[in-house]
This record gives C-alpha cells, sequence and structure tokens, in this order.
C-alpha cells in the first residue's frame, strides 16, 4: 500500500479535460443559436453552463493539488484541496438550484411557452453532452466528493435540459404551459436530495469528522480482539482529502513482544479491511511506558 495517486488522477485528468471540452463546444452552440434565435433563454442557459465549466475546472484543479508534495509548512501536502473544491461545488450547485427554483415558480405567474423547435433541439444537444459527462465521472462519485461534485452539477444539467425537451414538447401539442414549471421543480426536488447530501459530506469533511464509509465500532472491535492487545485510547480518525483516511490511536499491550512485523500486519490489515491509507499506531505498556511507535509510510515499505 501506498500514496501513490498517480494513476486514479490521470484517468480522471483524461475525464475532466474531455468533460471540459465537450461543455465549452456546448456553450458556444447555445450562445450562437441564442443569437440567431433571439432566445433570451438560450443566451441565459449557456452562462449557466459556463458555469458548469468553472466547476469542473475547480474539481479538476483541486485533483491535480492533492498529488502535491508535502512540505514543512503543509505537512500533508494539499490533499484537503478536494473537500474544499467539493463543498465549493455543493454551494454553487444549491444556488443554481435556488435560481432554477425560483424561475420555474415565476412561470406559474407569466406562463410562457418554449421558444421554438430551435430551444427544443438545442436542449437535446445539451442532454446528450451533459449525459456522457456525468458518466465519465459516475463510477468515481461514490467513493470521492470531489467527482460528485462534478457529477452531480453534469446530472443537474441533464435533468434540466431534459425538462425543457419533455416541456416544450407537451406544450407544442397539448399547449399545457404550466407543465413547464411543474417539470422544473421536479427535477430541482431531485438533484437537491444529492446535492444535500454533498454539502453535508463535504462540511463533515471539512470539520475532519470521521468519513461515513468508517466503521469506528468495528475498528475498535478489531483492535481489541487482536493478541496482545488489552485495550486501546486516543484513536482518532479523519478524512486527509475525499478519497484518503488516516488513523492515529494508541495501544495498550499485555507482554513485550510486540514488533515491526505485527505493526504492519495490523497496518495492512487497517488499509485492507477499513480503507485506511495512513495508519500511525503508538504501542504502551500497561503502565504507559511507550515500547515503540510505527508510522506506515517507510517502516513496513509502503
Amino acid at each position: 500500500m501506498g500514496h501513490d495517486h498517480s494513476h486514479a488522477v490521470g484517468n480522471y485528468n483524461r475525464a475532466f479535460a474531455l468533460g471540459i471540452a465537450l461543455n465549452i463546444t456546448f456553450v458556444v452552440i447555445e450562445a450562437v443559436y441564442g443569437v440567431l434565435a433571439e432566445s433570451l433563454a438560450l443566451i441565459a442557459d449557456a452562462g449557466h453552463n459556463l458555469s458548469d465549466v468553472v466547476s469542473l475546472l475547480l474539481a479538476w484543479g483541486a485533483s491535480l493539488l492533492a498529488t502535491k508534495a508535502a512540505t514543512e509548512k503543509r505537512t500533508y501536502g494539499l490533499r484537503k484541496a478536494t473537500v474544499m473544491a467539493s463543498l465549493g461545488s455543493a454551494i454553487l450547485l444549491l444556488v443554481v438550484l435556488g435560481g432554477i427554483g425560483w424561475e420555474a415558480i415565476s412561470r406559474f405567474r407569466n406562463p410562457a411557452p418554449v421558444e421554438g423547435v430551435t430551444v427544443i433541439v438545442v436542449a437535446a444537444i445539451g442532454v446528450v453532452i451533459n449525459t456522457l459527462t456525468a458518466l465519465l465521472f459516475v463510477s468515481g462519485q461514490k467513493h470521492d466528493l470531489n467527482i460528485r461534485g462534478a457529477f452531480l452539477h453534469m446530472a443537474a444539467d441533464a435533468g434540466v435540459s431534459l425538462g425543457v425537451v419533455i416541456a416544450g414538447i407537451l406544450i407544442m401539442v397539448y399547449g399545457w404551459l404550466w407543465i413547464d414549471p411543474v417539470i422544473s421543480l421536479v427535477i430541482v426536488a431531485v438533484i437537491f436530495a444529492g446535492t444535500w447530501g454533498l454539502l453535508r459530506d463535504s462540511m463533515n469533511y471539512a470539520m475532519d469528522a470521521v468519513p461515513a464509509n468508517i466503521d469506528i465500532p468495528a475498528i475498535k472491535q478489531h483492535l481489541m480482539g487482536l493478541e496482545p492487545i488489552g485495550s486501546i485510547h486516543d484513536l482518532h480518525v479523519w478524512p486527509l482529502s475525499t478519497t484518503e483516511t488516516a488513523l492515529t490511536v494508541h495501544v495498550v499491550v499485555n507482554h513485550n513482544t510486540v514488533d515491526n512485523h505485527f505493526l504492519c500486519n495490523l497496518q495492512q490489515n487497517l488499509h485492507d479491511h477499513f480503507g485506511i491509507a495512513h495508519s500511525t499506531i503508538q504501542v504502551e505498556t500497561a503502565t504507559g511506558e511507550v515500547r515503540c511507535m510505527l508510522d506506515n509510510d517507510k517502516v513496513c515499505g509502503r
């Protein structure tokens, strides 16, 4: 187990580059057709999609910063940049959803038809582009808050664009002007549920709370079940980034036979079974004497 994350970042480098290229292309398409069709809605949505490009750049930049080496000032490097990016993405997405919701409510008072076939076609293109971009991040969004932020931005845009297409067709066929704001509010509610979870988790990570996927009682049970550990104290678990978790613990042993081999096996178990990427273990006797302390970076050859 090591701390080299270049492979994972490299995979998402391609995803971010492709996603940004696709969305910049769509922004240009929307802006051009907005001017040609004299559609203020398309021009405004081009501006909104430009904010999504910014959010992708934010997430990409954070993932790159997380690979920077530690310094004397920042001993954990810049790994927390991914947490700050996910928090920023959540706040930005909530602001966007609020704007969409406000616009939808205003349309109940002043219903207006979707501005012609051009808007529907361009929105359909948006569905394809945003869905393709979201799919680039779908596998990583379950395990990385930073990637989840990028995924939710793209999923939200795909949903909004799909709502425009459906509403536009129904309005053209049946004349139901009310369907546009209704679909918009439904989409806002669905995306809000995921965004609220992103905001909550990002806030917890920023405050060094135990990540949701870490089972503290199970870790305690695992440690207490090992010979020669008699008790543990000062167990701390916190996120180093949106993908890495650190642990420190003091273990009190019943005798003096603990060696590096035992501690290396213990740290390997913490990694394999609990996803702890970085662990530091201090060993003490029952009288409080410190016997040894092991940081997993070099002693265990990782």
